[in-house]
């Protein structure tokens, strides 16, 4: 299922190795897209929508992408503004590194580096649940609602250039990231979209109609 056209309502899902692809792809089915999994770096790069899913290892997630030449058009794609979503391990892969995997390196099109929460008296590690999502003015694609988490690792610093989204768990986190351009909007969720009921779907509703101007095919 790699290189189908990717016009229209196509758009193609990165299959990480690591990911939950099936809830992914139901949850875009049920707003009218048609998902694609694909493994194709030239999917990737001629696709006018792209979804990079994740769960699991930061180092592993990376070197498969590396393996099969995707974390290039995926650096490209997010520097060209053009419609990109990555859900969970998916956003945490957009930053430079992780304490997880101290080897990897990540995509680096975001400054930043994940780290995990701080183990205190009472505080579940990982977060698995629901928690409360607020934006920060100005942002379109995520608004204020309660997701579902699974996270043991975090970002804390809000990045130069983009719009926030946060929560809290022990300590103030980046929920959401988000930028919108003539070309379509990237949004990066630390929560999972696909899993949190009409909120989410609000969500990729809102990445779906802000992305159906981008370019693509293929």
């Amino acid at each position: 299922m790699g290189d189908r056209a990717a016009g229209g309502q196509r758009v193609c899902i990165v299959r990480t190795g690591s990911a939950n692809v099936a809830s992914v792809e139901a949850a875009l089915r049920r707003l009218g897209l048609e998902p694609v999994v694909t493994e194709s770096a030239g999917a990737v790069i001629r696709a006018e929508r792209v979804v990079l899913p994740g769960v699991g290892s930061f180092g592993a997630a990376m070197r498969r992408l590396d393996a099969l030449g995707l974390a290039e058009p995926l650096r490209a794609r997010v520097d060209a503004d053009r419609p990109t979503l990555c859900v969970c391990l998916g956003m945490q892969i957009l930053f430079e590194a992780s304490a997880e995997s101290p080897e990897a390196r990540g995509l680096g099109v975001v400054p930043g580096r994940a780290e995990r929460f701080r183990e205190a008296a009472g505080l579940r590690v990982p977060q698995m649940g629901w928690n409360d999502v607020v934006p920060d003015a100005g942002g379109a694609g995520v608004p204020a609602g309660v997701a579902y988490f699974a996270n043991s690792y975090r970002v804390t610093a809000a990045p130069e250039g983009w719009c926030c989204g946060w929560s809290e768990h022990g300590e103030r986190f980046l929920a959401s990231i988000e930028k919108r351009s003539a070309r379509g909007s990237i949004v990066a969720c630390q929560f999972h979209p696909e899993l949190s009921g009409a909120f989410g779907s609000e969500i990729l509703s809102r990445w779906r109609d802000a992305s159906a101007g981008g370019a693509g095919g293929g």
